[in-house]
């Protein structure tokens, strides 16, 4: 009778083989898992940076759409149905971080016809809200109405204390044509019985902080500063401490395009009334801007452009450069990066980085200079 067969198992030589084998696919999957995160990683940090940069585009593309929008209220300077020479052309650059209660009748005028001032560096009077200011970064402020009504909507309702914007559309008011303050809104529609609407005065700051939560952390952030008026027994009101709205913007440039020439070639000249080019069509004022930008557009500096050039500002260009909120290890890139006027990079610290370049008309401004 035969004696059964041993069981045999796996030789050493076996294991080790197998062993070998096993750590290899372990090492492949691995290798393919990595990657895979790596590249997850770096599309999320591409997403999140290109996403900051339009979001920041946007968001001051659209408030300057609104800037020097008034509820219909037209300043004297761009009213061509204005027969008179204009008494309310800006006479100096409005008040920026000023408290409103020292805000004179005049610098309430420079406010409404004056609705775009920008800066390369920190305005006088605002070190303490433009804190940290990134380089090669400017400063912008918007100025314009709300553009809902008072308790319309998701639109806050009248508050005491409030700046708000009234203006007239009786014919007998047009000595008072318009009313910005806390009180005294006693300003009427065409029918010069029923209170005109009043809107809530709207002033924008926007500039970029070196870090975005706490000092040294290393992100630069893009900020704003709204005017409003603090609660408590003594209020103040005016443009209150910036906040941060969008992480990763490095810096950002503003060039202003003016409307200084009419479609006929004259100069704007707002000491004459309006001079028509054909009297009988009223299709061409001489001395009036057509609502086109002239020549190059211009970077103000750090005491900003003069009070005759920004009163006459219909476009401007942004550019914004977004960069990421951490480094990707072994990136690295000899890109540089063109705001209109300046250059900025190489840059050596594997940020990845984008530019992003749009222009916004000021079409409360633009439209109302056109003629047929």
């Amino acid at each position: 009778m035969r004696r059964a067969d041993r069981q045999q198992g796996f030789t050493l030589v076996e294991l080790m083989v197998a062993v070998t084998v096993g750590l290899l696919i372990m090492a492949g999957v691995l290798t393919l898992y990595l990657n895979l995160r790596r590249t997850n990683d770096d599309m999320a940090k591409t997403n999140a940076l290109i996403e900051n940069g339009r979001f920041a585009v946007g968001l001051m593309q659209e408030d300057l759409a609104h800037a020097g929008f008034w509820n219909g209220y037209v300043p004297q300077f761009d009213d061509l149905t204005a027969s008179d020479i204009p008494g309310d052309v800006p006479t100096a650059l409005a008040p920026v971080c000023a408290d409103f209660s020292t805000w004179t009748a005049q610098d309430k005028v420079n406010a409404v016809g004056i609705v775009v001032q920008a800066y390369s560096a920190v305005p006088s009077g605002c070190s303490g809200i433009v804190t940290d200011l990134a380089a090669n970064s400017d400063v912008v402020v918007i100025r314009h109405a709300e553009n809902c009504s008072p308790g319309v909507g998701t639109c806050d309702a009248v508050a005491a204390g409030k700046v708000y914007f009234q203006s007239s559309f009786c014919d007998s008011e047009t000595a008072n044509a318009f009313v910005l303050g806390t009180s005294g809104f006693i300003l009427h529609k065409r029918d010069c019985i029923t209170l005109a609407e009043r809107r809530k005065f709207i002033t924008n700051l926007y500039y970029v902080r070196t870090y975005a939560v706490t000092a040294g952390d290393g992100i630069p952030t893009l900020m704003r500063a709204q005017f409003d008026s603090t609660g408590g027994a003594s209020p103040t009101t005016g443009l209150q401490a910036a906040v941060p709205l969008i992480e990763g913007v490095e810096a950002f440039r503003v060039e202003l395009g003016l409307d200084n020439v009419s479609d006929s070639g004259a100069a704007v000249n707002y000491a004459q009334a309006v001079a028509w080019a054909d009297i009988s069509t009223k299709t061409s004022p001489t001395n009036r801007g057509d609502g086109a930008p002239d020549g190059s557009f211009v970077h103000c500096g750090a005491t900003s452009c003069t009070a005759a050039e920004l009163t006459n500002v219909v476009e401007a260009r942004l550019y914004v450069l977004a960069r990421s909120r951490t480094t990707t290890p072994g990136y690295s890139s000899d890109k540089t990066y063109v705001l209109g006027g300046t250059t900025l990079g190489p840059y050596t610290d594997s940020y990845k980085r984008h530019l992003f370049t749009s222009s916004a008309t000021l079409v409360n401004v633009s439209r109302r200079r056109q003629t047929p």
